[in-house]
């Protein structure tokens, strides 16, 4: 069986390429040419891909990608030029797929999709990585940095182009501290504590908490039995910082929420030639003048949140330029495929993090 690898020569401008984006709330197809000025449509498969046993359903994403590709392909309006030497009209020289999971998940990824995507697309080229990765490429790109990637969880990711650091995104029960079902949670705490009586209470979330879920005693009954926990902590977040304004325990929690936060961009920005050295409160201070790229629905909390994390970044990461991240996972995973088509591909290969066949 013929099997994707990367191509033998860069590919021509005007040749296809795709970038799939695989979470839990669904699947995101891309596709463009090579030339990142050429046009991009896009397409949604509502159904998240299946977990089991094995791992990430390698058949159950093919059953989505490939049709997917197809429609998107058939409706590509050829170019104005063909340029000498192209692929023939509507083949896909590269795709890159990012999966939540992968890392630990996607054995049979890895094992079964070059080959299926070679006899389905006629792919040359194929890049599987984390969704950790893919979102790297998109905020950040190819270049040195650092990312953090926060939603109802929470990791940093960085790397210096020779190795990747992880940290965090262990799920809500191990880590994901900061994240939007670490600040949910912590202010349903909160809003507790406040009908209870107990110290460290907050009448103001507690509020919050009645307007959301209704009587305080049913809670539990309401989230224990869900399979979707995080999601439904992390969806009291937005809660949190509309109260952070005027209540000081709200305040607190965003704050130590930037702590964590702040702590997995440190322990994963590439350090310069001096190295760390110790802040004045003792705890270790990166001294890199690298990319600190944000991305992901967490940070558009906004200021409640974005305030004290810039003031936590300030302090562990005092040379490192802080900013919005240019692209979501999508664009990451279309850039590594374009990336892989003209053999420019210079985030590290991992085995697990992002795997290309040989």
């Amino acid at each position: 069986m013929t099997h994707a690898s990367a191509p033998s020569a860069p590919a021509a401008p005007d040749a296809f390429v795709i970038g799939v984006d695989s979470g839990g709330s669904g699947l995101r197809v891309a596709l463009g040419r090579v030339s990142p000025d050429g046009p991009v449509s896009t397409t949604v498969c509502a159904e998240p891909v299946r977990t089991g046993p094995g791992g990430i359903d390698a058949a159950h994403l093919l059953e989505q990608v490939v049709p997917a590709a197809r429609a998107l392909l058939s409706r590509a309006p050829a170019p104005a030029t063909r340029t000498p030497g192209a692929a023939a009209s509507g083949q896909v020289v590269a795709l890159a797929i990012g999966a939540a999971g992968m890392a630990t998940l996607g054995g049979r990824l890895r094992a079964e999709l070059p080959g299926a995507l070679a006899h389905a697309l006629g792919v040359r080229g194929l890049a599987l990585a984390a969704d950790a990765v893919t979102a790297y490429a998109g905020a950040v790109g190819q270049r040195p940095g650092a990312v953090v990637a926060g939603g109802t969880g929470l990791i940093a990711l960085g790397t210096d182009l020779g190795s990747w650091r992880r940290a965090d995104g262990w799920g809500h029960l191990l880590g994901d501290s900061g994240g939007g079902a670490w600040i949910g949670r912590a202010g349903l705490d909160a809003a507790m504590r406040a009908h209870d009586g107990r110290r460290g209470g907050s009448p103001a979330l507690l509020a919050r908490l009645v307007s959301v879920f209704g009587p305080a005693e049913e809670v539990p009954g309401l989230l224990y039995p869900r399979a979707d926990r995080p999601a439904v902590l992390a969806s009291f977040a937005p809660e949190v910082a509309a109260c952070a304004g005027a209540d000081e325990v709200a305040a607190g929690i965003l704050r130590e929420a930037a702590r964590h936060i702040a702590e997995a961009a440190a322990a994963v920005c590439p350090a310069d030639a001096g190295g760390d050295r110790d802040g004045a409160d003792g705890r270790d201070v990166r001294a890199a003048d690298a990319e600190v790229a944000l991305t992901g629905g967490l940070f558009r909390m906004g200021e409640p949140l974005l305030v004290p994390l810039r003031a936590e970044l300030a302090l562990l990461l005092p040379e490192a330029r802080v900013r919005t991240g240019e692209g979501d996972p999508l664009t990451g995973a279309l850039r590594l495929a374009r990336a892989l088509a003209v053999g420019d591909l210079r985030l590290p290969r991992h085995p697990t993090m992002l795997f290309v066949p040989e």
